[in-house]
């Protein structure tokens, strides 16, 4: 049998109003990710918080020892709960994810957070690849518009493209309603 633990990626103040990087649907998506998290909390299944830091030359957001960069108040980790700190997109590299997965005996994990261009399909990809199966709550997940060339991408095409991506191979993407219903 399944063993299902959330993970939360990214989902950090920057990303608000008034931060540095503000998301299209953020506060939706925060709101559907805290449903989740209680409906973990309240299963006593695990939890997983994700908490990027900008190392990179050049970077304008999540700056360490900055507020951006705290995980937002309203799906903060409480103790006990671990807390993995990234300076990738993909969640796993170079962090101790995968083996806090492993020695918890995880083999599901539920995904959620932001944003799904970046962080969410590159650790849902790592996920896949790493053997886990992997479902995806898309409307706890948010993204921003992104240019091509000249064109403007809205973010809400950008979201169903990579939720699209996800879906099928590398995960199920449904709804976050749905994916309490699937962890019981």
């Amino acid at each position: 049998m399944d063993k299902t633990a959330l993970i939360l990626v990214d989902i950090q103040n920057d990303y608000f109003p008034g931060g540095k990087m503000t998301l299209e649907g953020v506060e939706a998506a925060c709101a559907n990710a805290a449903r989740l998290l209680r409906h973990f909390r309240d299963k006593r299944l695990p939890v997983f918080h994700i908490r990027h830091l900008a190392t990179r030359t050049g970077a304008t957001f999540f700056l360490p020892d900055t507020s951006g960069s705290e995980i937002h108040p309203s799906v903060a980790p409480m103790p006990g709960e671990t807390l993995v700190v990234k300076h990738f997109p993909n969640s796993f590299r170079e962090t101790t994810l995968r083996q806090h997965l492993k020695d918890a005996g995880i083999t599901s994990v539920a995904v959620c957070g932001a944003m799904s261009h970046m962080c969410i399909d590159a650790t849902v990809r790592a996920a896949f690849d790493y053997g886990f199966t992997s479902m995806v709550a898309h409307n706890a997940c948010a993204t921003k518009a992104l240019h091509f060339g000249s064109e403007l991408v809205p973010a809400a095409q950008v979201h169903a493209a990579f939720m699209a991506a996800l879906s099928g191979t590398f995960a199920q993407v449904l709804p976050t309603r749905e994916l309490i219903e699937k962890t019981g």
